[in-house]
């Protein structure tokens, strides 16, 4: 008996069936991200705590100054006709190296800059530990870059040494000259040295003195003030906290210091409901920065600016002499002056309370930063704008 094989057929994909099927589940996929946007819990704003507000009487940094030299410049230091302090404190330093230098010499020092350093000594800085310096030339040098700064005692406001500072410093900019030429890119006489001083002395803080610490808010707001106390009190207990004024809040603290460090630990990150502050505009004529904050609003007015520029052109004029006189060439100068001035339409500002159209308005009177800084001026003078001016 035979039997006669049988073909089986394997059904196969074709590529018309996948790619159908590929482009249903990229269709299936965008539709759950879609909804997702709908559905998906997204994390809310978070809410400023006590910490950014406010800080604890007594925790503070101090301020530290000292006067040193930099050495090891490439010809770009002091030139000591100009800044005899350089040599002098150079003369200073070397004697007390046992190095006498002859009277009536004259040093020519182009590697050596006199500098301040400054320094921040933080809060619970303690002895060995390290802190950055900043340090600026005050004579005539070129640039500090490649320098190291010499020994120098860093003193505070009482003049007790608190730190010593030393080590290379860091310059962010370069610069170059040549004929009488020069380019430069950044600050050169000015640069700070990482870590570069040591904290020789602590300063005693009064956290674990007295029943209570104080809370100093940064800006004197009563609804912030109300808010810090009313915040402690729901943590900690009625009357733990209570507002003095707009800027103080006095808080009822352990008298055990760990539990005062934990009990501030807590304080500090407790969330505050704050209102919305008041409106202002900060103005930098300097700069012509310009910066409002979201309470700003406007009345409806009619502003007109126009611009008046000055120009002023010299061209220089050679006289000649006449053939075979005893005449001599002479050069003068021609000045041409023109005064040009733009009127500026009317344009009509709607009030408004919302910081973007507040924006809108400002940027429809097409004025640059600098006219704008003339014209916010002139709209608080006539009452159009709400919110409290400061020049910085």
């Amino acid at each position: 008996m035979s039997f006669s094989p049988t073909a089986t057929r394997v059904p196969t994909m074709t590529s018309t069936t996948f790619t159908d099927r590929l482009l249903k589940a990229a269709m299936t996929l965008a539709a759950l991200l879609a909804s997702a946007a709908l559905w998906w819990p997204w994390p809310a704003e978070a809410a400023p705590r006590i910490k950014e507000v406010a800080m604890v009487q007594g925790v503070r940094s101090n301020q530290l100054m000292g006067y040193g030299l930099v050495i090891g410049l490439d010809g770009t230091g002091d030139q000591t006709t100009q800044a005899p302090f350089t040599a002098q404190s150079l003369n200073s330093m070397l004697q007390q190296m046992g190095i006498t230098v002859p009277a009536g010499t004259t040093m020519q020092l182009k590697n050596v800059a006199a500098v301040l350093v400054t320094a921040q000594l933080p809060a619970f800085a303690q002895p060995g530990q390290q802190i950055d310096v900043s340090v600026s030339s005050i004579g005539n040098a070129k640039s500090l870059r490649g320098g190291s700064l010499v020994t120098t005692p860093l003193k505070g406001a009482d003049g007790q040494i608190y730190a010593m500072a030393q080590g290379g410093l860091i310059v962010g900019g370069a610069g170059a000259s040549a004929g009488g030429s020069k380019v430069q890119i950044n600050h050169l006489s000015g640069g700070r040295i990482p870590q570069g001083a040591t904290v020789e002395r602590a300063v005693p803080t009064p956290l674990a003195q007295g029943e209570y610490i104080q809370l100093d808010l940064s800006s004197a707001d009563f609804a912030t003030a109300r808010a810090v106390a009313q915040a402690i009190n729901a943590a900690k207990g009625a009357g733990t906290a209570q507002a003095l004024d707009g800027r103080v809040v006095r808080v009822k603290a352990p008298q055990s210091i760990d539990d005062r460090v934990s009990f501030l630990a807590d304080v500090e990150n407790l969330s505050l409901d704050l209102a919305t502050p008041a409106a202002k505009v900060v103005l930098n004529p300097r700069t012509g920065s310009i910066v409002l904050n979201q309470a700003v609003a406007i009345s409806p007015c009619a502003v007109a600016h126009g611009s008046l520029s000055v120009t002023i052109s010299s061209t220089p004029v050679i006289s000649q002499p006449g053939p075979f006189s005893s005449g001599t060439t002479q050069v003068a100068e021609k000045a041409d002056i023109a005064i040009t001035q733009q009127g500026g339409s009317i344009i009509t500002l709607p009030g408004t309370a919302q910081l973007s159209d507040v924006v809108k308005a400002l940027n429809s009177l097409g004025a640059t930063p600098q006219d704008l800084l003339a014209i916010l001026q002139a709209m608080k003078a006539a009452g159009a704008l709400n919110a409290e001016l400061e020049v910085i």
